[in-house]
């Protein structure tokens, strides 16, 4: 039984593409992708790192609610999502409101599901995707039905769901991936292992060496790639995507990668679990170098594009968050208007209570 789980685990060697150097490793897995599909995943990416810093500062002044820092993980998120196609579903976590954001939901409703106001959950028109899941892997399972209504539909579209490490130790995780896996629904399961479940290492979660090798329970195909290269990233959720819509049932898709920042903003502090000399080690995998390195080798980007995305970042944040500060503050009875289409007899009361309250 040993030599078995050890033949298993064998099977799931990492893939990577594009070295801490920037130099291509992997030819035969080459993606193909265009000059301005690698000059435009380098824009996202820098702009969303500039975006994670303004919304740090943001969060610190008060000015933002609940935020989940993205810096390190811009491969693994915005590479996966690169894959998708506008007609896909996108089921984010918590800490994948950059996805949420090029797949198409307004930059200052971002900013407002972070303040918890209900317009930040209202996706406009033709974005097809649910609000950042709370829950830890919950959307795991909300993915597979909507993967499975896809299927049933005979329509050429995916469910695209992240976790964490951490997620792949819920019940949830292992409900979707089967529940998926059974019906060969149109899912793409994504986890981002970032090596710590807030301060649980991945270790301590679970005895199984990889996340990827999950996926041999639910009899679907499990991937490992560096987490930290897009290139990697971008190819493995792209061929899955490609299984999916053929017919050919989910992936799962472990991303090896690493969260520069804390867990989130609400007081996590990483120093008490993490140790300098893991943070510089990762630090030097920084997927935007890498990815720099590689465009600049090929006469794609330059210091001069890289500033521009920096400016119009900052000014993009600049004017959303002033967009947001705009919007009419959310009352106690919006939330309970919106939560109950016939208020119950209990509620009544209290409704016209902050009804009295609010008007004064």
């Amino acid at each position: 039984m040993k030599n078995t789980l050890e033949n298993i685990e064998n099977q799931f060697e990492m893939i990577q593409i594009l070295n801490e150097e920037g130099e291509i490793v992997n030819e035969k897995e080459m993606p193909e992708l265009s000059d301005d599909d690698l000059k435009e995943l380098m824009r996202r990416m820098v702009y969303t790192r500039v975006l994670d810093q303004r919304s740090i500062a943001l969060n610190r002044q008060g000015r933002l609610g609940f935020y989940a820092p993205t810096a390190g993980q811009e491969a693994s998120q915005l590479g996966s999502h690169f894959a998708m196609e506008k007609e896909d579903f996108l089921l984010p976590a918590y800490r994948d409101v950059p996805q949420l954001i090029w797949h198409g939901l307004p930059l200052y409703q971002a900013f407002l599901f972070s303040r918890g106001h209900y317009h930040g959950n209202q996706m406009p028109e033709g974005v097809n995707a649910l609000s950042p899941q709370i829950i830890i892997g919950a959307q795991y399972v909300q993915a597979a039905g909507v993967a499975l209504g896809f299927k049933k539909r005979g329509e050429k579209a995916i469910a695209l769901t992240y976790t964490g490490d951490g997620g792949a130790s819920q019940g949830d995780f292992y409900e979707g991936i089967n529940f998926a896996g059974a019906y060969k629904a149109n899912a793409v399961f994504v986890v981002q292992n970032n090596h710590f479940a807030i301060s649980v290492p991945v270790e301590k979660q679970s005895a199984a060496s990889t996340v990827a090798q999950k996926a041999v329970a639910a009899g679907i195909p499990g991937v490992r790639v560096d987490g930290m290269d897009v290139l990697a990233v971008y190819k493995a959720v792209r061929e899955a995507r490609e299984r999916a819509i053929n017919g050919e049932g989910p992936s799962l898709i472990e991303t090896v990668t690493y969260r520069y920042g804390p867990h989130t903003m609400a007081g996590d502090d990483p120093t008490r679990y993490r140790t300098e000399e893991l943070d510089d080690e990762w630090e030097k995998k920084d997927p935007l170098i890498r990815f720099r390195k590689y465009l600049e080798n090929k006469g794609l980007w330059s210091e001069e594009e890289e500033n521009k995305t920096i400016d119009e970042a900052k000014e993009e944040v600049k004017a959303a968050i002033k967009k947001a500060d705009g919007v009419e503050k959310q009352k106690v009875t919006d939330l309970m208007s919106l939560m109950y289409e016939e208020l119950p007899s209990n509620l009544q009361e209290q409704m016209e209570e902050y009804k009295e309250k609010e008007s004064k």
